[in-house]
């Protein structure tokens, strides 16, 4: 399972640091035909909105994963050590069903309607699912690090 997790976290890593670099060449791409050329390239504009998409929901994956998310902590510290244990449980336990239902099953259900209705980006031309991809293959890094963090939760009595 260690290894697993390890080549996981490399795998996301990697494909974070991917399309972030296309995401700067793009924009340096577009910067670039519109001052030089004097007219920008058409798709980079899009590309980049796209590209944002990918980045935003990888990287509230490794965010989970990192436990650098946002949360309260002053209302939570407050809290006796049982009962912050039952709340953490409780809340990976919403985190746990709202990526599964919302992001894997949705997303899975909107990938494949956008699939089925052939819906195409305007300037690039390239299938609207790929964009959408984004939100289920996010959602199945977050439902691993929610597990996880669930299980190390419940072993450590919360104390996270």
């Amino acid at each position: 399972m260690i290894r697993f997790q390890k080549y996981l976290n490399e795998t996301l890593n990697w494909l974070l640091i991917s399309v972030m670099v296309f995401l700067v060449v793009d924009v340096i791409w577009g910067v670039f035909t519109r001052y030089i050329t004097g007219e920008q390239a058409k798709w980079t504009e899009e590309l980049a909105r796209y590209l944002l998409i990918w980045v935003s929901l990888l990287g509230a994956a490794v965010g989970f994963r990192n436990k650098s998310h946002l949360g309260i902590d002053l209302f939570v510290n407050a809290l006796t050590p049982d009962v912050r244990r039952w709340v953490t449980l409780f809340a990976y336990v919403v985190v746990l069903f709202f990526a599964s239902v919302i992001f894997i099953f949705g997303g899975t259900l909107l990938v494949g309607n956008t699939f089925s209705m052939q819906q195409t980006t305007p300037a690039l031309g390239i299938p609207m699912a790929f964009v959408y991809l984004s939100v289920p293959v996010s959602g199945c890094f977050i439902v691993f690090y929610t597990l996880q963090s669930l299980w190390e939760a419940w072993k450590q009595g919360g104390e996270n």
